[in-house]
């Protein structure tokens, strides 16, 4: 399957539209958690869900029932005190949310198995990757090599971020659809513990306005889901 896709320019040409989304949205995610917007890719991460029925009803003429389009209304309304609030968009987590969302459409639409299309992925990605690394070694720039313990952690991240994508891939295919919504509610969750607790981000009124609306919205949406599922 692998050869075929790299044997079809059209297969090809999909695979590199999914590994840029997959690579800015992880951009965003790094640079989000190391400059202390956490509580932002928590926010992020917790609209994707409703953003992907909002492009089910878009793009593919999905139906979506009245509590679902009250739950994406009230995420609507999350960002808009968050905006009011700061006098700009939250970039961080809309960022996240749609190169997240639209990852998730074309990935869908791409004719290939989760584990050849995640490696499809890695392989358009690595000459970018490789070249990236040797020119910030080479400028002086670079950690890759830097001490054992700064390495380790950076293979880490690379096993902590590969892993738990090809068991999301593979699992979607085997969980029911009400069992994958409520799952995806628990990374932004530990996100956003980490963000308060253990990053000390101030957590200020409007984010608990704006956090009070996903988190109605989110038991909207998962309760219309599970009557779905259910019928």
């Amino acid at each position: 399957d692998l050869r075929a896709a790299l044997r079809s320019p059209a297969m090809l040409g999909m695979g590199a539209v999914t590994a840029a989304l997959i690579s800015v949205n992880w951009g965003i995610y790094v640079w989000a958690i190391q400059t202390g917007h956490a509580l932002d890719a928590a926010l992020g991460y917790y609209i994707n869900p409703l953003f992907s029925v909002l492009l089910g009803s878009v793009l593919l003429k999905e139906r979506l029932a009245p509590a679902q389009w009250l739950a994406i209304a009230l995420a609507a309304a999350a960002v808009a005190v968050l905006t009011w609030e700061t006098g700009r968009l939250p970039v961080v987590a809309l960022g996240l949310t749609l190169t997240w969302g639209f990852y998730a459409y074309f990935k869908k639409r791409l004719p290939i198995g989760p584990n050849q299309g995640f490696m499809l992925e890695v392989l358009i990605l690595f000459p970018f990757a490789a070249g990236w690394v040797a020119w910030l070694t080479a400028t002086g720039q670079g950690h890759f090599l830097q001490d054992a313990p700064t390495l380790g952690l950076l293979l880490g991240t690379g096993i902590v971020t590969a892993v738990p994508l090809m068991i999301y891939a593979n699992g979607a295919k085997l969980l029911r659809l009400s069992t994958i919504g409520i799952l995806q509610y628990i990374a932004p969750t530990m996100i956003f513990l980490t963000a308060v607790f253990w990053f000390g981000e101030p957590f200020d009124s409007a984010r608990m306005i704006a956090f009070l609306l996903i988190w109605a919205a989110l038991a909207i949406y998962t309760t219309s889901l599970v009557r779905q599922a259910r019928a």
